[in-house]
């Protein structure tokens, strides 16, 4: 394996011109009427002309924008227009090319999900938050993790487990009590949701290049869910879990309040 090539990727500033935009929103009035303000003042290109796409609304939009522009090269820069915002910054409209000019871009990486149903149908999905499994029933889910091809916990009795990257580890996976990663961490937050056996169990931190292999015993009985972000295979019956290392998105940040800060404040909040 090339180490130089799990060395994290620190946010860089962004220091060449930006002069077109292309503004997309949310489908609520607050964001439609921003993205209407905006585009009558700064213009609004096509995407494929554009030096950053500026997404209005909230965490849900961002994750609906970075997924459709993965790979593309393009940054985008989040407007809070939302009910939640933690991937987005502050909604002003004055001085937005010098804003966009002085950001820094982080990169971040999906994880991808292939999940095998009872009918043995492969599906495959990228995660930007987090690859999640739930019970679909009032049973309990009972699940065999292996890491690398080692069997770690040979049955896990749970609600479910999720498997997260530093973007998603302030979402679903601290509802769940798991841990806040850096933007920068070169980790994986595998973290249980109500765990009954082994009871004590809360989690691990695993390095990003690990594969996560997760069968699911006595699946028709007990049977499990598995979501990428917002894709969901029902009936599952194996799932694996890795970074895709060679897909990549870019996400800007105001340089006064950037991810490091937003994760500080996060792991101080009481």
């Amino acid at each position: 394996m090339n180490q130089s090539a799990l060395l994290p990727e620190k946010p860089s500033r962004r220091t060449d011109a930006v002069e077109k935009l292309t503004f997309v929103a949310s489908d609520t009035a607050e964001a439609r009427a921003a993205q209407e303000s905006l585009a009558a003042r700064y213009g609004n290109v096509p995407v494929a002309e554009a030096d950053v796409i500026v997404a209005l609304g909230g965490d849900g939009l961002m994750l609906q924008t970075l997924h459709a522009h993965m790979g593309c090269g393009k940054p985008i820069y989040g407007m809070n227009r939302g009910s939640v915002g933690f991937l987005m910054n502050e909604y002003r409209e004055d001085n937005l090319l010098n804003r966009l000019r002085h950001s820094d871009i982080t990169t971040i990486r999906p994880l991808e999900m292939t999940a095998l149903d009872d009918e043995g149908t492969a599906h495959k999905a990228l995660a930007i938050n987090e690859a999640s499994l739930l019970r679909q029933t009032s049973q309990a889910a009972r699940l065999r993790v292996s890491i690398d091809g080692r069997v770690r916990l040979d049955e896990l009795i749970c609600d479910g487990i999720i498997v997260a990257t530093p973007a998603g580890s302030t979402a679903y996976n601290l509802s769940a009590h798991g841990p806040i990663l850096p933007i920068t961490a070169q980790l994986l937050a595998l973290t249980p949701i109500s765990a009954f056996r082994p009871r004590r169990w809360r989690g691990a931190l695993l390095p990003n290049w690990a594969t996560v292999d997760i069968e699911i015993l006595d699946a028709a009985k007990r049977p499990v869910s598995a979501s990428a972000d917002h894709t969901e295979i029902r009936r599952v019956t194996h799932v694996s879990v890795r970074e895709a290392s060679e897909t990549k998105g870019l996400i800007m940040f105001d340089s006064d309040h950037g991810w490091d800060e937003r994760i500080l404040t996060e792991m101080f909040r009481y």
